[in-house]
């Protein structure tokens, strides 16, 4: 046997399925299975609305499409904080979530895997708001008040399929969806 060798003891303890009947067996047993089972990325997105039936959208550094205020949700992050904290970080505004209004499975979209998007209700506030906002440069060009055609024109098709669904936010009820519209067999 060479150094680089495991003992038969370490193999027998590598290969040894933790004692699920113990707290430490079954944090164990957790730790293994977290770290094997797939894991999916996670969007946090809100609609805030003002006069006129219109909504905010973002125009960003890194992509044409223009897109509602939001972000990735950080692991340990809930997705309704994920949405406060990328709005203040990326406009400088405190939002407050209202309401969930859409749950939208993405199948795979320009080379990204699928993923689940949360869609939250930011609420009404006046125009002047947009004017207040402070830009994080790095991400953000510009923020505009959007009508449903500027929508349809400006963002990706699953983004307006999905903001059509919800009536731009002025629906109370949840919404599940899949690739922006309510599954076939729902």
């Amino acid at each position: 046997m060479t150094r680089d060798e495991p003992t038969e003891e370490q193999v027998k303890a590598s290969t040894a399925r933790p004692d699920l009947g113990t707290e430490a067996g079954r944090l164990a047993f957790n730790s293994v299975l977290n770290a094997r089972l797939p894991k999916k990325r996670l969007i946090a997105q809100g609609v805030l609305r003002t006069d006129g039936g219109r909504i905010a959208l973002c125009e960003l550094v890194y992509k044409q499409d223009w897109d509602l205020p939001g972000g990735i949700v950080d692991p340990g992050e809930s997705p309704a904080h994920c949405v406060v904290r990328e709005v203040r970080e990326e406009l400088g505004l405190d939002v407050n979530v209202r309401g969930l209004l859409a749950v939208n499975w993405l199948p795979p979209y320009r080379g990204w895997d699928d993923a689940l998007l949360c869609l939250f209700d930011l609420g009404h506030v006046p125009e002047e708001v947009l004017a207040d906002a402070r830009l994080q440069a790095r991400e953000i060009k510009a923020v505009h008040w959007a009508d449903a055609q500027t929508v349809a024109e400006r963002v990706a098709p699953y983004t307006a399929a999905m903001v059509a669904e919800v009536a731009m936010g002025a629906v109370d009820a949840t919404a599940y969806l899949e690739n922006s519209t309510p599954p076939e067999d729902a």
